[in-house]
């Protein structure tokens, strides 16, 4: 191909609503009080698994990493776009499209296999309580914590590296509210089937294979439920899954209704569902969580009162006072 139509790009262009402009006022301040609720919301789970000890468990470990998740996700593309909503122009730089797009890949990846890990952690806590100590401890949480992260982050260099080699001719315009990976695919002027085949593979292995092993694990969980005799024991085990099932059905509903779905002339309601699956998801993890939890809203009720706080202060001066004395 000619080098000359291989145009460098210094910026792009995000189109988001620009036909509905009094539309994007709407979703300025709803999606800012969205995105508001979602970092206040994880980050106080952040903060309670933290403070609390009654919280230093497998379970909560990983909702941690999975409020972190959602807190860097949303803050990689909904500041720049609810400026962009108040803007004329709408451009974003190449580097910061590039980053947009690698981090949004990256830490979409990295959620779908840390809910597969949260739900091994409930198979095993349901179905091998005996073993439970063994199988989690924290060492292994840790380590698949990490893989979870490395794989997620890895697959999004690969996914980048085989989107930035393709020519793109000058075409800079995207069509969506920030730089996904799809839409801007949509602006190569070269041959993609590469691109489309490795994408497909990565969704296989990384989207698909760990909601089967999700489903695979609640068969189990089902069928030790079941064997349960009391209805008090039902209802312990349906409690300590029902959030995970909650946040997995939301989650994964709203990947499979955007892309399973035909594809409509009006490219606007694709954005929206795209907008509601990275703005409103994520904040509805604490939600649910709190909503579905004893222990979060007992730890929740206790900072809001000062008692953790206090005994964090106390375990501090104790330890402190400890290694002086020593």
């Amino acid at each position: 191909m000619d080098m000359a139509n291989r145009t460098a790009m210094t910026e792009y262009v995000l189109l988001g609503l620009y036909e509905h402009h009094n539309l994007e006022i709407i979703l300025f301040g709803l999606c800012l009080g969205i995105y508001s609720m979602n970092v206040l919301g994880n980050s106080l789970l952040i903060v309670l698994n933290r403070l609390d000890p009654h919280l230093h468990s497998p379970m909560y470990f990983f909702l941690s990493n999975l409020s972190l998740i959602d807190i860097c996700s949303t803050s990689s593309f909904v500041p720049l776009m609810l400026a962009n909503f108040l803007e004329v122009q709408r451009t974003i730089s190449f580097p910061g499209c590039a980053l947009q797009m690698y981090l949004t890949l990256a830490l979409g990846t990295t959620e779908c296999l840390l809910l597969v890990v949260m739900a091994y952690d409930r198979y095993v806590a349901i179905c091998q309580p005996l073993r439970y100590p063994e199988l989690m401890r924290r060492q292994t949480c840790i380590w698949m914590a990490v893989l979870s992260w490395g794989t997620g982050f890895v697959n999004s260099l690969l996914q980048s590296i085989l989107v930035w080699r393709l020519p793109f001719c000058g075409h800079n315009v995207i069509n969506h509210f920030f730089c996904e990976i799809l839409a801007v695919l949509k602006l190569a002027c070269g041959d993609i089937s590469l691109n489309a085949l490795v994408l497909m593979v990565a969704s296989v292995i990384l989207i698909l294979v760990p909601f089967l092993l999700i489903c695979l694990s609640y068969i189990f969980i089902l069928a030790a439920i079941l064997r349960v005799p009391s209805a008090a024991g039902w209802q312990k085990a349906f409690s300590t899954c029902s959030a995970h099932l909650t946040v997995v059905v939301i989650f994964y509903g709203t990947i499979f209704f955007m892309y399973v779905k035909p594809k409509a002339k009006d490219f606007s309601m694709d954005k929206i569902i795209a907008l509601f699956y990275g703005v409103v998801t994520p904040s509805l993890n604490p939600i649910i969580y709190s909503l579905r939890n004893t222990e979060v809203k007992s730890a929740a009720i206790a900072l809001l009162r000062g008692d953790l706080l206090l005994r964090k202060m106390s375990h501090v001066y104790c330890c402190t006072t400890l290694s002086d004395q020593n």
